[in-house]
């Protein structure tokens, strides 16, 4: 399935860019389980936001290969005090329910051990998400308690369909290599 992992270059964040806005955004997300499209609308990231990542020395911008095509990808970066943070994991609708996330959040929890010496590993996801939450757990990941506002002022990530979002965090610790 997964021909190779590897850092994005900067060649790639057009593919990568229509690859977040199709996992998680509009009609072409629906073809996927992990959209949200119901929830907010526009697009999830742009340009200048991975550019960003690519320049920050505390962030990888990870993609998954088939062949020589990106099918998925994932940014994991160091949040300091032995903890990493993963978000915006994106697999091809076309491709997911076939173990591509899983393995991405592996790798992401690889590079986050190795890299940034991470001994725990964080995200957010939308708490009305349950479905998703639920895989998270299967992988491992725990609530934790703690929820986070939803930055409804910042158009940069979308605009929410609905006023009841917030975040849950999960977590789980790591191995170091």
């Amino acid at each position: 399935m997964i021909s190779a992992f590897r850092l994005a270059a900067a060649a790639d964040l057009p593919r990568i860019l229509d690859l977040v806005d199709s996992a998680y955004r509009g009609g072409r997300a629906r073809a996927g389980w992990t959209h949200e499209a119901d929830l907010i609308a526009g697009p999830r990231t742009d340009l200048a936001t991975l550019h960003a990542i690519l320049a920050d020395r505390a962030q990888r911008l990870i993609v998954a290969q088939r062949d020589n095509s990106i099918i998925g990808s994932v940014v994991v970066a160091d949040r300091g005090d032995g903890v990493a943070y993963l978000g915006m994991l994106a697999v091809d609708p076309h491709h997911q329910a076939r173990g591509v996330g899983r393995m991405l959040i592996s790798e992401a929890e690889r590079r986050a051990a190795t890299d940034f010496r991470a001994i725990r590993i964080e995200m957010t996801v939308i708490g009305r998400r349950t479905e998703l939450i639920a895989y998270y757990q299967r992988r491992g990941y725990t609530l934790t308690g703690e929820r986070r506002p939803f930055p409804f002022e910042d158009r940069s990530i979308g605009d929410p369909l609905t006023d009841d979002l917030d975040f849950v965090v999960l977590a789980r610790s790591l191995a170091i290599a």
